[in-house]
């Protein structure tokens, strides 16, 4: 038998199941100070799998077992259920409606960039939209998109910071004080997502930043996918790599996934950052850079170009549009855009993502209740 969960005090927080509790993006949500739902930490499996230096493991609360026991108030889905069955969230969204605890669900990825075949992703949506009890998503084109599959209606809410605040207070200084020197674009080939396709853009950037004075093309990539040794070597693009520097065209760097700290001091020494994507939805690398100041060149596929204020090119899994990409580098290159949000911005825009959710909860539990 399913076990009712208690009604809150009004002065009691609502306590919600957010997967994952721990991604930064879910620790953004709630005020910087001030009353907030009380976000269960993400249960820890008996097994984690460690790689890289990085963490990741299936989500405990998307268990129907874990669902049928937890004192919750409602269960927030962003990420994470990319290893479960559809019917595994579809027990999952029954065991949540037989208890009257609402579900609700932020459309990050409309397409996984983690998988070539998307008709998997697309099982799981096809579970998940139609069951949540209200939806989220960060731009008016995926939101248009759900409407169009689903017919549901989202409501649309930016990302929140990823850098923390005193980290961008110091980025954006350093920045400032940076008058002279090489302007340095980045390209960043971590353990490649079926998403990316660094070997297309690799050749136009290294031709373009090479006519450009002042201008270094920086490539940092992961010894895993770089090194002969490594659990995920790629030969061919680890041999285009070393070929541009070679000769010259490149400051290659390799090293092992970077932890917070290196990644945003790494971000932040860029001017430019280049996505390499050919497809996806939203980038929270993206939004990092926009937090540090550091420009970034995005692709037309997915909704990135609304996210903020970025330069695009044309790249999509039908191609990319060299001439584009070189347009976009030079005016990053020659014009410098500032293009960054202000910490007074992030600050606003974070009250309003609380704001946000705060409605869409209390909404979401109430109508349950109710009916």
């Amino acid at each position: 038998m399913l076990r009712v969960p208690e009604p809150r005090r009004a002065a009691e927080p609502l306590r919600v199941a957010s997967v994952p509790a721990g991604h930064v993006y879910v620790r953004h949500l709630s005020r910087e100070v001030g009353p907030a739902p009380h976000r269960l930490p993400d249960p820890e499996p008996p097994g984690v799998n460690r790689y890289a230096g990085a963490e990741w493991w299936p989500p405990v609360m998307l268990d129907p077992a874990w669902v049928r026991d937890a004192d919750i108030d409602l269960m927030h889905v962003h990420f994470g259920f990319d290893g479960c069955e559809p019917e595994t969230l579809r027990e999952v969204a029954r065991t949540l409606r037989g208890r009257g605890i609402p579900l609700v669900l932020t459309v990050h990825d409309l397409r996984n960039p983690h998988h070539e075949d998307r008709s998997v992703h697309d099982a799981q949506l096809d579970v998940l939209v139609p069951a949540a009890d209200a939806l989220l998503t960060l731009t008016p084109g995926a939101a248009a998109e759900v409407r169009r599959r689903w017919g549901r209606e989202a409501t649309v809410v930016p990302h929140p910071h990823v850098v923390p605040f005193r980290t961008m207070a110091v980025a954006q200084d350093c920045r400032g004080r940076r008058r002279v020197g090489a302007v340095r674009v980045g390209l960043h080939v971590k353990s490649l997502r079926a998403s990316m396709d660094p070997g297309a853009v690799l050749p136009v950037l290294a031709r373009t930043v090479a006519e450009l004075p002042g201008a270094v093309l920086q490539v940092n990539g992961h010894r895993e996918l770089l090194e002969p040794d490594g659990a995920h070597h790629d030969a061919d693009l680890a041999a285009l790599l070393r070929a541009e520097q070679a000769a010259g065209r490149i400051d290659l760097r390799v090293h092992d996934f970077l932890g917070d700290d290196a990644f945003f001091a790494y971000l932040g020494s860029l001017d430019v950052s280049v996505l390499p994507y050919r497809f996806g939805t939203h980038s929270g690398w993206l939004e990092a850079c926009r937090d540090l100041g550091t420009t970034v060149v995005a692709p037309t596929c997915g909704y990135f170009a609304e996210q903020g204020p970025v330069l695009t090119y044309g790249h999509d899994e039908h191609g990319l549009d060299a001439d584009s990409l070189a347009d976009a580098v030079r005016t990053a290159v020659l014009e410098r855009p500032a293009l960054g949000a202000t910490i007074d911005e992030r600050r606003a825009q974070r009250a309003l993502v609380a704001d946000v959710h705060d409605e869409v909860y209390a909404a979401a539990v109430s109508a349950r209740r109710v009916g």
